[in-house]
């Protein structure tokens, strides 16, 4: 392994001090000056010509205005500079949302861009441990684009090889400090490309008011309230099953009321027939005459729920080889099961007997109900397995606050929470946080933040008061 060295050089490595290490100083090799100007000129003509190739619009105005001042004069150019934003100032003003759309936020992401990520990107990536350093040199993720929309930073990057998607859903916290926003939430759009979400506001910070009730009649998509991104919210209710979990005073109410007022001019039609289950006797008693059906007593509840089943056995008989989905009519209307807190009837029900009916009837509906029209849709506050065992037949979930983090993914499913459907930190205030929901769809896996409308008792007295001959 080791040669003998000539002459008396190995007087010079060789000591008798214990303590004394063997150096070798390694070779320096001198650059020329001039290959090293040429390194620098290369990389600043590559950063020009990406420059230009990202950012056209704004290379060119400024090579525009110079042009002008260069060829006529300074007067020239700062008229036609006031001129363009005076042009500008006027289409703000007559057509704001085309002005927003095509200008400011392709402005906002620019500016975002440069004085936010690009410039933090080096020292947050590698804080967080997402970039690495191999052999001398920085290997870093790509930041391929950012976007802006009304409330959020969109921000798409390019993994490095090798990276899997967990290293930057465990890192989701870091890089949301690291650019200083509240939270982030991450998408994969293809192999190897994410999408993050940067919150720059909160536009379901205030609560929403109830939504006038539909014009006509309509068993589609119900509208209780509004997306994050100022889209409305509108849930699907006929062809599917919805879970809906959260703490005491998180809200359940909103959406249980807000479907039941969506529904009302199809209730009136006779396309909708809502059939209630109310064992706490608190929530859905305010507004019983609204209901076809209404049970309070866990041996109604059961009676209810088997009777339910009935109709769907009747109504497949009916179906089998003739429709694999059903349309309401007048004389098969949508059946919709509503049970407000369900763990009581499912898991806290002291009569054995009457907790394994409810379960059967419950289970039935949820497997073979929504292909004949027949959907449940069930609140609770406990998402544990063992008060909810049958929470993976319900396609729909609804996470409102939550008390832990680990039922986040109880709810929604595994993986949910790191990708930012933060439940549990849902503000327990009533004015900020009821209502607040993060939303599972079984046709969108990505978790979505969503709110819906607050229906007061006055609102709930109107509601009987119209269409209470609607039952």
């Amino acid at each position: 392994m080791f040669r003998r060295l000539p002459g008396d050089e190995a007087r010079t490595l060789v000591t008798t001090t214990p303590d004394t290490a063997v150096v070798f100083q390694p070779a320096v090799l001198k650059t020329p000056a001039i290959l090293t100007l040429l390194i620098y000129l290369w990389r600043f003509l590559v950063a020009l010509v990406r420059t230009i190739w990202r950012h056209p619009v704004a290379v060119a105005i400024p090579l525009a205005l110079g042009a002008v001042w260069y060829l006529y004069g300074w007067p020239l150019a700062a008229s036609v500079l006031g001129f363009v934003v005076m042009a500008l100032t006027a289409w703000a003003v007559i057509d704001r949302a085309s002005f927003t759309s095509l200008v400011a936020r392709r402005l906002l992401a620019w500016w975002r861009l440069v004085w936010v990520y690009r410039r933090h990107w080096h020292s947050v990536t590698f804080v967080s441990g997402l970039a690495k350093r191999i052999n001398g040199r920085d290997y870093l993720p790509c930041l391929v684009r950012v976007r802006c929309d009304g409330w959020a930073d969109l921000v798409t990057v390019r993994m490095l090889k090798g990276q899997a998607v967990k290293d930057w859903t465990d890192r989701l916290d870091n890089l949301a400090q690291g650019f200083g926003a509240t939270s982030c939430r991450m998408a994969l759009i293809r192999g190897g490309r994410l999408l993050l979400t940067f919150p720059r506001c909160d536009p379901l910070a205030a609560p929403i008011p109830a939504l006038p009730i539909p014009g006509e009649p309509t068993v589609g998509p119900v509208e209780i309230g509004k997306q994050e991104d100022g889209k409305p919210l509108r849930l699907k209710v006929l062809g599917t099953h919805i879970l809906i979990a959260g703490a005491t005073g998180a809200g359940k109410g909103s959406f249980l009321w807000d479907t039941i007022r969506g529904l009302l001019p199809a209730m009136r039609a006779g396309l909708v027939e809502i059939w209630a289950l109310d064992p706490k006797l608190m929530e859905l008693s305010f507004g019983h005459e609204l209901f076809t059906r209404y049970a309070a007593h866990p041996g109604d509840c059961a009676d209810l729920l088997e009777d339910a089943v009935d109709v769907m056995q009747k109504r497949a008989a009916r179906f089998a080889g003739q429709q694999r989905n059903h349309t309401p009519t007048t004389e098969d209307p949508f059946v919709l099961v509503l049970v407000d807190e369900v763990a009581f009837l499912t898991a806290y029900q002291p009569d054995k007997q009457l907790r394994q009916r409810i379960s059967a009837a419950l289970a039935t509906l949820a497997t073979q109900g929504r292909s004949v029209g027949v959907g449940v849709m069930a609140a609770l506050q406990d998402p544990r397995k063992e008060v909810m065992n049958i929470r993976n037949l319900f396609p729909d979930k609804i996470a409102l606050r939550l008390d832990e983090s680990e039922q986040v993914d109880m709810v929604l499913g595994d993986g949910a929470r790191d990708r930012g459907a933060l439940a549990d930190h849902i503000s327990p205030v009533p004015e900020l946080g009821a209502g607040v929901a993060y939303m599972r769809l079984e046709t969108s896996p990505e978790p979505v933040r969503v709110r819906a409308a607050y229906v007061s008792d006055a609102d709930i007295r109107a509601m009987v008061a119209e269409y209470g001959e609607a039952a």
